[in-house]
């Protein structure tokens, strides 16, 4: 599962660290968001068939298929389980075009259930370089205007020894070595496993970051139980 993430970095950062083409990064209104929330515009790493490159869009979280009605429907497709994404009807088709993509994220936050509530915390590499979560991207016309949107989703894999406490599933996340065979690889379906949980760190966070409506760098810093 993956429902709120962290994307602050500038888009020249993103592709310096994933080795795209920093002339390709020009791109308006990439604010610094430390609480990305579902039906968001964030940064997504795309493969482009005419430049054949890997280069940063802006895509809205939450993949809408290509026959779907409205918008509507993407706030409930923002993950899709590896497992299963190839059969899924709002997925099948980004699967099999194919519409990959890889989302750049500093951080993520998943909630433990607790006597008290739900603990908040995030999860982040160790070292803090950015880690790029396994996407789909489908295209969508609105009937009303004919203007095009570009929309994600999140794939998500069993949780590894470090979620598990926290949640049964987990984002995948791609090694380096493995995101251009992701984006551009015909069959890349063993990459969708779990993270190294020894690559990884985990530290609980205020549950301000509970509202969409905090957004600053204080949620991510570690509180005490």
């Amino acid at each position: 599962m993956c429902g709120r993430f962290v994307q602050h970095q500038a888009p020249v950062f993103y592709a310096a660290q994933f080795g795209l083409d920093t002339r390709d990064v020009a791109l308006p209104n990439a604010p610094a968001r430390f609480n990305v929330a579902p039906t968001q515009d964030v940064m997504v790493i795309r493969h482009n068939p005419e430049s054949r490159r890997a280069e940063l869009s802006l895509l809205r979280w939450g993949l809408v298929p290509s026959w779907a009605k409205d918008l509507k429907i993407g706030a409930s497709m923002i993950n899709a389980r590896s497992e299963t994404v190839a059969e899924k009807p709002a997925f099948k088709a980004a699967w099999n075009k194919p519409r990959r993509c890889v989302v750049p994220v500093d951080a993520f936050y998943e909630w433990q259930r607790t006597d008290g509530g739900k603990q908040p915390y995030a999860i982040a590499l160790k070292g803090g370089a950015p880690m790029g979560f396994a996407g789909l991207w489908e295209g969508w016309k609105d009937p009303a205007t004919g203007a095009w949107v570009r929309t994600f989703t999140i794939l998500t894999c069993a949780a590894n020894a470090l979620m598990a406490p926290l949640h049964d599933r987990m984002p995948v996340i791609l090694a380096r070595d493995d995101m251009d065979r992701w984006l551009t690889g015909p069959d890349p379906r063993d990459l969708l496993k779990p993270y190294a949980p020894e690559q990884m760190e985990l530290w609980p966070v205020s549950s301000r970051v509970n509202s969409v409506r905090n957004e600053d760098a204080d949620l991510l810093v570690p509180v005490a139980l």
